[in-house]
């Protein structure tokens, strides 16, 4: 039996790593599944437990008001020793592009403890954009030891890397597999908002409701003043829209986006919603526009086009297959952007007809099998996830 230890601090690392850790689990026999939250972000990861019926072993519970990169960093190594030393896992699972997630790599590596990298090479090949979630990432792909790429491109993103091609392997994107566990389940909106904007229950699909998202560091200051801008823009041009924006808690973001669009009748400002909510509102929306990593992979899934409010993204088999189109933070593009897929059917069926690259809901069992392999619990090595892409010999 091999211990695995799962490390994760925010939302999005908590709902891609659930499904691995549920079928980790399932797997009695041959794991021993321990789970440790830092608490990067607290609210925002405990109502993903809470939906998902995770208990963590350990909370590290780091998170201050306005923390600092350079905060988190070295609050959770000095807080991961201690159960690094006394769990002695056979391996660290870790997710994605945090803070979190390279500190914990780094912590175990210390200890020379095996760590695996759930969504592992994604690359956008310039270290301030996404900041710092690139060079995050690009140090634990450094450290870790086997890695579990979402996508072909991703694949390859590490073998220029030097790595060991025997520890890569696909899987798809365990996000895909997160959604679709939330989304067979009835649905009834918790955020009051959204509870007397749609009703009870959810209705069929409403006709062009936006949802927007935008929150990153490389944003603050003027772009988001510029994305701001074209939303109101928007709402004034197409009045029978309804957008929707949930509205993340840094007063970076914050403070512009009530003082810009505050007073809009059509632009509903919520809290950061529950998991269920939020799934539940892709589904039913028209259009995506967002600065997040995350949705270029869900919406896309339930054939949402995404307008992505970034100069570059380390999603680009995204923007090949065309179920996403970097818009950048020029008001005038965003709005022009928008209203060409509010107003052309083709447009908009060019973009929501695309192939989703991203997954089939079996990642998370993938990654456990790859798991298996890599510590020899199983003889064959299993098969890799491919989406109209020949494999790499």
């Amino acid at each position: 039996m091999k211990k695995i230890l799962c490390i994760f601090g925010t939302r999005p690392e908590a709902i891609k790593m659930v499904p691995v850790i549920k079928q980790l689990k399932s797997e009695k026999e041959k794991f021993e599944v321990k789970v440790c939250v830092t608490a990067q972000h607290r609210n925002l990861l405990d109502e993903v437990l809470d939906i998902f019926q995770v208990t963590p072993d350990y909370d590290l519970n780091i998170m201050t008001e306005n923390q600092s990169l350079f905060q988190i960093t070295t609050s959770v190594l000095k807080h991961l020793e201690p159960i690094l030393k006394k769990e002695k896992p056979d391996m660290v699972l870790v997710h994605g592009d945090t803070t979190t997630t390279f500190a914990a790599a780094l912590a175990s590596y210390y200890l020379k403890i095996p760590v695996g990298h759930v969504e592992a090479g994604l690359r956008s090949y310039d270290k301030f954009n996404p900041y710092p979630e690139e060079i995050n990432r690009r140090l634990t792909d450094a450290i870790s030891d086997i890695y579990f790429c979402p996508t072909l491109t991703a694949k390859k993103a590490i073998l220029k890397e030097n790595i060991n091609p025997k520890n890569i392997f696909i899987t798809g994107n365990t996000v895909i597999d997160a959604l679709y566990m939330i989304l067979k389940k009835k649905h009834k909106f918790q955020n009051p908002i959204l509870r007397k904007l749609f009703y009870s229950h959810l209705p069929s699909p409403i006709s062009h409701l936006i949802l927007v998202t935008a929150h990153r560091r490389e944003n603050f200051g003027k772009p988001i003043e510029n994305i701001c801008n074209a939303i109101k823009k928007i709402s004034r041009e197409f009045p029978d829209c309804k957008i929707v924006y949930p509205v993340h808690p840094n007063p970076n973001v914050k403070i512009p986006v009530h003082k810009i669009l505050g007073k809009l009748k059509n632009v509903y400002l919520v809290p950061p919603l529950n998991y269920s909510d939020f799934a539940n509102l892709i589904k039913i929306s028209y259009l995506i526009l967002t600065d997040s990593g995350g949705l270029q992979e869900e919406a896309p899934s339930l054939g949402k086009p995404v307008l992505v409010m970034r100069c570059v993204t380390e999603r680009p088999e995204a923007v090949v297959s065309g179920t996403v189109k970097l818009v950048g933070t020029d008001e005038k593009i965003i709005f022009k952007e928008v209203k060409k897929l509010l107003t052309d059917k083709s447009e908009y069926n060019k973009i929501a007809k695309s192939t989703n690259p991203y997954g089939d809901g079996f990642a998370a069992i993938r990654t456990v099998d790859f798991i298996k392999y890599y510590f020899g619990l199983s003889d064959k090595r299993p098969g890799e996830f491919y989406v109209g892409t020949k494999k790499i010999q």
